[in-house]
């Protein structure tokens, strides 16, 4: 078998208990197979891409060979292909220094590379669905209405633009007319962003705008509105915002949960739970978990089917959660209601996206 592109011969030997593998170096190769030859083995069975070999030692030591045509096509690929998104070799990378020249993702920027492409992975499938289920009208590899309308991406909070470039890069790639824009109130990140999308040539498609999560006003409705790790409450903001756009697909990775974890430290805990916030460590992680099970609640009640899911392994960051929200425009249920105000209630909280989204007093039962 080949193996980062040199020939080894693999020698698999077996006891009674286990399996024991050896891949061996083309050049001791000689030697490995004489050593086996003097191991005494009663049998062998040598298979080659023109006939097959039986060699046998009886009892009295006569040697007993049956030779036998055959054809067969010898396969010695044995490196794994990675199955990416991304192409490391993608101008945008090596634009943004997580790739170097040669096209190889540096192994500072692994994790960053990492964290962006599996995102990635789960918003493709996401936008064809969409698209094939005519919540949105773009026209793309996937189908759709047949209109020449782009797709209209948002990334809200968009930093240094890791997400931006790849998600425009991503769905160009894959036949959307694509039209984003990056929002995000740091000049210099956008300074930087935009001397990288110029340098690309993708400045006709794909612009930064300078304004807040919450004062973001755009002249066109995104149909993909993306959040990735805004920090605590902002990403309630930016899930607002897409509701209030009415944005067919939603994707956001939540940051730190800072607003409900200040909230549990001032409420007694509904019986038998205590446990669950009287360590720090517990209760910020409890948290986390109530503050995205609570957003996806809300979410379900303004017209949005919710998945949660882990996008990354926790090794590339910790803060692996995203939430994927389709809009359907269904009615919330009155066991919907029912379950997400017994939680509030019961754990005395007030989450900020249900003070942006549900009606006046519907986030806490009085």
């Amino acid at each position: 078998m080949d193996l980062k592109g040199e020939r080894h011969l693999q020698v698999a030997e077996f006891d009674e208990r286990q399996a024991h593998t050896r891949n061996v170096p083309d050049g001791d190769v000689e030697k490995v197979v004489d050593e086996l030859l003097e191991t005494g083995y009663g049998s062998w069975h040598v298979e080659t891409t023109a006939e097959t070999l039986r060699l046998r030692y009886t009892k009295k030591g006569k040697e007993l060979l049956h030779r036998q045509d055959d054809a067969r096509v010898q396969e010695t690929s044995h490196d794994r292909v990675k199955q990416r998104v991304l192409d490391p070799a993608a101008p945008f990378l090596i634009e943004l220094g997580i790739s170097d020249h040669q096209g190889r993702v540096k192994p500072s920027r692994q994790a960053k590379y990492k964290q962006i492409e599996e995102f990635c992975k789960l918003l493709a499938p996401a936008v064809d669905e969409a698209v094939q289920a005519g919540r949105i009208t773009a026209a793309g590899s996937a189908g759709g209405s047949g209109t020449a309308e782009p797709l209209q991406v948002v990334d809200l909070g968009c930093g240094n633009a890791y997400l931006t470039l790849a998600a425009y890069h991503l769905l160009s790639v894959r036949g959307y007319d694509v039209r984003m824009t990056g929002i995000d109130h740091n000049p210099a990140a956008r300074k930087r962003n935009t001397r990288v999308v110029e340098a690309l040539g993708w400045q006709e498609h794909l612009r930064f705008l300078d304004a807040t999560i919450q004062g973001a006003e755009l002249d066109v409705r995104p149909d993909v509105v993306l959040a990735l790790h805004a920090c605590d409450t902002a990403t309630d903001d930016a899930l607002a915002r897409a509701v209030g756009w009415e944005a067919a697909l939603v994707l956001a990775a939540p940051c730190c949960h800072h607003d409900i974890q200040k909230q549990l430290k001032s409420v007694t805990p509904p019986a038998p739970y205590a446990l669950m916030t009287r360590y720090g460590i517990v209760r910020e992680r409890f948290a986390d978990v109530l503050t995205d099970s609570l957003r996806a609640a809300v979410l379900r009640q303004v017209g949005y089917r919710v998945e949660v899911v882990q996008f990354v392994d926790s090794q590339h960051t910790p803060r692996n959660l995203l939430l994927r929200a389709a809009r359907t425009g269904a009615k919330p249920t009155a066991e919907l209601r029912a379950e997400y105000q017994a939680m509030v209630t019961e754990w005395q909280v007030t989450p900020r996206l249900a003070q942006l989204l549900l009606p006046r007093g519907a986030e806490v039962d009085s």
